[in-house]
């Protein structure tokens, strides 16, 4: 019989593709860890705290089965009430799912899971910084599963039901989900240290990885540690149940190079629960990993190899002889999975592959403690019985506590009360005891700072006549008493808390923390037995667990912020760190300079921040407002002219350059800034500086990122020569440089760096002074950079459906985003990020309401602040928002504030997946308008660049006078640039970036005019403005005079404006200190005076006048008093004839002048402060006061005092003095001439004036008009014979240019670029020939 077996192969394909997707399956849910445990485990495996009747035993409690009741339910439903499972080994645990009761009203809606390896000393699980509570059911068929975000290793299994069906009762059925787990265990007893030799006896290591896992009950001990005979180590130990890890890769003898690194992480790790560790280097750069919580560091120092010699011991350190420094403690507790640079440690040492001589007795099994914890609330208490009528108390226990106060334990004794506390960080014990009528009363206090989270033993003995309290087991702490006493203990001790009356009731009431090795009457104390309800009792207290958490550790407390902690909270201590905030994320300073100038200020010294809430601290810088710009200098330590000697180009001298802020500090002003430039000059004397356009100069420089530069200040990248090569003229015209030359006479070579990526300057290294006769001195100058393209990087959105996008916002823990807008649009998304369920949004609801939304998991918060006035006024607005941990804040311009504190448990990391929309990417609701400076934590978006290939959206943003031009001050223009905007003081009497020139924001700049009296009237130190009015004769029929004064001594003439003819207007100061105008326009016999005040002036208070004429009518004001109005007599001429010379202060001219006034007011001369002079839109102290800050900035070669040339329509006589004396009324007298600073005593000498103009060398009239005919015919005659040489030697075709090909089409590139594309840019052709005159 033939069977023949026919398949077809669709047939073999389904059963090959179901059995491979079974197998998938499997393999997936291996490498996933995502395996059902729980299903397949015997009844007996699941236990309970107490069962409802038979059908509701624990062994039914496995998802979706039926059987028995369908579930779990224990008898009671209470807070008492657990599940417990035993996986029967070591699982790795990553979900859990709960069901209710089948067919039922019992399910439960919350509870919280415990996890342990022996089923005693339960830990919680914890997430975000919290013991979690899991959400559960809302029915009881649906099934919720939990991923673990934080993976646990566990045997035993506990869920403790927090809240349950309103309808019915506790109800659950459970899966769990994991995986198998095996690893090498090795038990430390403290005295035995596993040896791992290396193969060779040297070794030099560039990169490590060290991982383990340990668990202890010990606070101390060294768990790894390897040292060389060149000082190089590495040592991880536990420190107070932290974790600290040292590592040196080298230090050299003479301490210039340190390379000790210390770094600390983690709390509380002698929990005796298991903590992984993991340690990753390379070279300087360490990963330093504990419980899935990072820290990167880099190790201090230069080098890069960890130097070992012979061994590396795990668990103590090794056994070389060498005496143990610092008292270090062997590791005492279990460590498994040790795996150094791939060697699995653990399993060689099993294998007997490693040295474990110095072990009694080696076990590859965890040895468990048997420390029994309890953990207190604010609202429980544990009551244990102890000896009563006994004549001693004899009690003794070990706590752990982050509040400094609690009540620790109260008796009641027969005949009085015994009471120990923590009160502010120390233990108290209180003892009082009635006898007969009498009180006796017995006080004892000792230790600190008991509050810091370490467990802490308390031993108490008190007897007849006799106390003793004794912290920590230590003699020193011992405080005793003996008070007369007398005690009879009262059988009853209650811990954690008392909340019963009595007729001396406990100054604490209830303590939050955990405490073990609890003794009564020097006996431990049987908490097995109170567990079980057979002794005692107890009230919300949790056996077997201590559920103490590090709220610091992680330490969310942000650039140095201090933290510090309760039971529940944290809160941080920002004082002197720059920053603000819950956790100290947002800084108090500007980014930068232009910020500054664009609030207000004014020219001065200010904290920056350039990264706002990222990694660079604050710094101090100068900012220099001018006009129209803002420059930030940064200052160095270099002294100028700092001499150099013996260096060669085989022993360089490298001088360091160091600034008043680091590196990366200086590189963020750089980076945001439009330009910076640094001065760098070189004296020398026999001292070559470059000597060749090839090979390596004598001297070079280092800037940024450590890179060697072999240009000089005034040339540029790529061109290795000097400012004189570059301008063809070196003294030496052979060579680059000035000091090429190597001559013996000081020649220096100087300029300006201006390529900003190369700034600053941090390393001179000088090769040629180490000859006979050869120095040199170096000078580098302050970094100077200016603007900030940051603060105007804008963006302007055309469309409601436009957007631009960027990458996901890393902002987990915390977040800051700060930007300006201005719209006329009623309403707009600002910007939006998403997660699967987490977002964060910000918007503009409405025309007076800015809203801040987010969610972490907690359900969506929303923020808003409310505007008094409409904000789409097309007028920016600042909007600074920020989410961290502990709260959630809005700002609208500084005024409005919203905050929001999160919640005390729930989720805290925010989440997000899609890209960051600037804009609404789904277009509804979409923004209008322009924003700006858009930073998130710390990183200011490049709006801009996105903008310039995003359709809709243009890069900048115009209009920035509606919001700023209020700060141009005085009559000054606010005019619009790209990048902001600037002030025009054209027109005003004010100069400086707001028009008000001023010391402080808003403070007017003045000018001193000050005389002192002398012989004759004429002084040589008088002070004098003159001005030219016009450089032609005119006539007027109209003045507008406005200025500021302030004396103390009448008379004087504070203004006179003189003509040609006899014409004149003057303001006078009268002897009784009343103000006088006088006008004399001819027609009259005597000039029309108006007596403007009859109040004293002279009163050192300051005082304006406002002064229009029009033909007759003349219009005065006087200070805020209401304009009055006067008339020019029907006689009287109504034009200004022939206008020549306003003068200020005094009048120094020849030819016919009032003698009234040359008499009555001319002398001594006015002594006191004119400001805000204007004549007819002249402002004449402005003009003066620039003409000597330009004679300052170049003075002329051997004439360095010499005042500026007439030809300036300004001129003055004397020393022209800036200051701010009217700035604000005066409020003390003028000061004597014995105590002025600014006083001249020479005042004997006579100025002669031109009735002309002021010529300060003392040329009369009649000699400039001759020389300067003089001047005319020899420049006549020159100009001739230039033009008859030019014709006689001019040679068609032979001028030639050497300029680079094509510069002019690349006039937009950097002028580098046509430099460099030039074989020798600066070579001229001889026959290129050109004249000078």
């Amino acid at each position: 019989m033939h069977l023949h077996l026919v398949t077809r192969p669709d047939c073999l394909l389904w059963v090959f593709l179901q059995c491979s997707n079974e197998i998938t399956s499997e393999l997936n849910n291996v490498l996933k860890c995502d395996e059902a445990l729980a299903s397949s485990l015997p009844h007996t495996a699941f236990t309970s705290s107490s069962v409802f009747s038979n059908g509701y035993a624990p062994g039914y409690a496995k998802l979706n089965r039926r059987g028995g009741a369908g579930g779990w339910s224990p008898l009671d439903s209470d807070h008492y009430q657990w599940l417990q499972v035993d996986l029967g080994s070591r699982k790795q645990v990553s979900a859990i799912a709960t069901q209710g009761r089948y067919s039922s009203s019992d399910w439960t809606t919350q509870y919280r899971l415990l996890y342990s390896d022996t089923g005693r000393n339960w830990k919680p699980y914890h997430q975000d910084g919290n013991i979690w509570a899991f959400s559960g059911n809302s029915n009881s068929e649906s099934a919720v599963r939990h991923e673990l975000q934080q993976g646990i290793v566990a045997r035993f299994l506990r869920l403790i039901p927090l809240d349950w069906s309103e309808e019915g009762r506790i109800g659950l059925r459970i899966e769990v989900y994991g995986c198998s787990y095996w690893a090498d265990v090795i038990n430390f007893d403290g005295q035995g240290v596993i040896s791992y030799r290396f193969k060779v006896k040297k070794m030099k290591i560039i990169k490590d990885v060290i991982a383990l896992r340990f668990k202890t009950s010990e606070s101390e001990g060294v768990i790894l540690h390897g040292e060389g005979q060149q000082g190089d180590y590495i040592t991880l130990e536990l420190r107070r149940a932290k974790l600290l890890l040292q590592i040196n890769l080298g230090s050299n003898q003479y301490g210039s190079i340190l390379g000790h690194t210390s770094v600390t992480t983690g709390s509380l790790l002698d929990d005796n629960h298991w903590h992984s560790v993991v340690i990753e280097r390379y070279r300087r750069n360490v990963n330093f990993t504990l419980d899935r919580h990072t820290q990167h560091f880099r190790t201090n120092g230069e080098f890069d190899h960890l130097d070992l010699d012979y061994e590396l011991s795990f668990g103590g350190m090794p056994y070389s002889g060498k005496p143990v420094g610092g008292g270090r403690k062997n590791f005492k507790g279990c460590m498994e999975s040790i795996n150094y640079n791939g060697d699995n440690i653990t399993d060689l040492a099993r294998r007997k592959k490693l040295d474990t001589s110095s072990f009694r007795n080696l076990s590859f099994s965890c040895v468990e403690t048997h420390t029994f914890p309890v953990f207190f609330n604010a609202t429980s208490f544990l009551q244990l019985p102890g000896r009563a009528n006994h004549n001693t108390v004899s009690v003794g226990f070990q706590f752990r506590t982050w509040n400094p106060d609690g009540l620790l334990l109260f008796s009641n004794l027969d005949d009085g009360t015994l009471e120990i506390s923590l009160e502010d960080g120390k233990i108290i014990v209180h003892i009082n005891v009635t006898k007969a009528g009498k009180n006796y009363r017995v006080d004892l206090s000792s230790g600190s700072g008991l509050n810091d989270g370490q467990w802490h033993a308390v031993r108490l003995v008190a007897k007849e006549n006799f106390a003793m309290l004794t912290i920590d087991g230590e003699e020193v702490s011992a405080v005793r008493s003996t008070s007369p006493l007398t005690i009879t203990t009262g059988g009853t001790y209650h811990l954690g808390g008392y909340f019963l009356q009595t007729m001396f009731p406990p100054s604490q009431r209830s303590f939050q923390g955990c405490m073990q090795a609890i003794l009564v009457d020097d006996q431990p104390a049987d908490l097995h037995a109170v567990e079980k309800g057979v002794v005692g009792a107890f009230e919300n207290v949790s056996l077997d667990m201590c559920a103490i958490i590090d709220r610091c550790m992680p330490n969310h407390c942000e650039h140095g912020g201090r933290c510090k902690q309760t039971w529940d909270s944290f809160s941080c201590t920002c004082d002197g760190t720059g920053y603000t905030g819950a956790t100290c994320h947002t800084s108090i300073y500007e980014p930068s300079c232009e910020a500054y100038k664009h609030l207000g200020r004014s020219s001065d010294a200010y904290w920056i921040d350039p990264d706002g809430s990222g990694p660079l601290g604050p710094f101090k810088v100068n900012c220099n407002m001018t006009e129209d710009k803002v420059w930030t200098t940064v200052m160095n330590n270099l002294p100028p002219k700092t001499i150099v000697t013996g260096s060669s180009r085989e022993r360089r001298t490298v001088l360091q350059v160091n600034y008043s802020a680091s590196m990366d500090q200086v590189t963020a002003i750089t980076t945001s800034a439009e330009n910076c430039e640094q001065k760098i000059a070189y004296s020398c004397r026999m001292s070559r500086l470059l000597n060749t356009p090839d090979g390596t100069p004598y001297t070079w420089w280092v800037g940024r990122g450590s890179e060697k530069h072999f240009y000089w200040g005034g040339s540029g990248p790529g061109i290795q020569k000097c400012a004189c090569g570059i301008d063809r003229n070196c003294t030496d015209p052979k060579y680059d440089c000035n000091c090429d030359a190597d001559a013996k006479q000081w020649r220096e070579d100087s300029g300006l760096l201006m390529y900003k990526e190369h700034l600053p300057v941090s390393q001179v290294a000088v090769g040629d002074t180490n000859r006979p006769g050869s120095e040199a001195k170096l000078t580098v100058g302050p970094l100077r950079c200016q603007g900030d393209n940051n603060y105007w990087n804008a963006a302007s959105f055309t469309t409601p459906s436009s957007y631009l996008h960027f990458a996901t916002f890393q902002g987990e823990i915390s977040a800051d985003i700060s930007f300006y807008f201005k719209t006329s649009a009623p309403y707009g998304v600002f910007l939006e990020n998403l997660g699967n369920t987490d977002f964060i949004r910000l918007e503009l609801k409405s025309p007076k309401v800015v809203s801040f939304s987010f969610d972490v998991g907690n359900g969506p918060v929303e923020l808003t602040v409310h505007s008094a006035t409409p904000l789409n006024d097309d007028q920016w607005h600042r909007v600074m928002a920020e989410r961290n941990v502990k709260e959630a804040v809005l700002q609208l311009d500084q005024t409005y504030r919203a905050s929001q504190l999160a919640p005390a448990q729930g989720h805290t990391r925010l989440e997000l997946f899609s890209q960051l929309y600037v804009g609404a990417a789904g277009g509804q609701r979409g923004f209008l308008g322009c924003i700006r400076a858009l930073r998130m934590n710390g990183i200011t978006l490049d709006l801009e660049e996105r903008a310039e290939v995003t359709p809709g959206v243009k890069p900048g943003c115009q209009g920035h006078c509606t919001s700023f031009g209020m700060y141009c001050r005085n009559g000054g223009k606010c005019v619009e640039r790209y990048n902001g905007y600037l002030c025009d003081c054209t027109e005003t009497a004010y100069d400086g970036p707001f028009c008000t020139k001023g010391k402080r924001q808003f403070e007017k700049m003045h000018l001193h005019l000050r005389n002192f009296t002398s012989v004759a009237g004429a002084s040589k130190d008088a002070k004098v403005v003159t001005h030219q009015l016009t450089p032609h004769e005119v006539n007027l029929t109209k003045e507008e005079v406005a200025f500021s004064f302030s004396t103390s001594n009448a008379p004087a003439i504070l203004m006179y404006v003189s003509s040609k003819t006899q014409d004149y207007l003057a303001v006078v100061l009268r002897e009784n200190g009343s103000l006088q105008v006088r006008y004399n326009l001819g027609g009259l016999r005597e000039p029309f005076a108006i007596d403007v005040d009859q109040r004293n002036l002279a009163n050192g208070q300051p005082h304006s006048i406002n002064m229009s004429r029009l033909n007759r009518s003349i219009t005065i004001q006087l200070d805020h008093y209401p304009p009055v109005s006067y008339n020019l007599p029907e006689a009287s001429d109504t034009q200004f004839n022939m206008v020549k010379t306003l003068f200020l202060g005094k009048v120094y001219e020849t030819g016919h002048i009032d003698p009234v006034l040359i008499e009555r007011y001319n002398t001594p001369g006015f002594i006191g402060c004119l400001s805000r002079v204007q004549f007819n839109g002249a402002a004449p102290l402005k003009s003066a006061l620039r003409a000597v800050t330009q004679a300052q900035s170049t003075p002329t070669a051997g004439q360095p005092d010499k005042k500026p040339a007439a030809a300036s329509p300004v001129s003055y006589q004397g020393k022209l003095v800036e200051s701010n004396c009217g700035a604000s009324p005066l409020t003390i007298p003028p000061m004597s001439a014995a105590t002025d600073p600014w006083h001249l005593d020479n005042t004997d000498a006579e100025f002669p004036f031109n009735e002309e103009r002021v010529i300060p060398d003392g040329v009369n009239r009649d000699s400039a008009i001759i020389g300067g005919i003089i001047a005319v015919v020899i420049f006549t005659i020159l100009c001739t014979l230039v033009f008859l040489i030019r014709y006689m030697f001019r040679h068609k075709g032979t001028y030639h240019t050497n300029e680079a090909k094509g510069s002019g089409e690349s006039a937009a590139e950097s002028a580098d670029t046509a430099i460099i594309g030039t074989d020798n840019p600066e070579t001229i052709d001889e026959s290129k020939k050109e004249w000078f005159i």
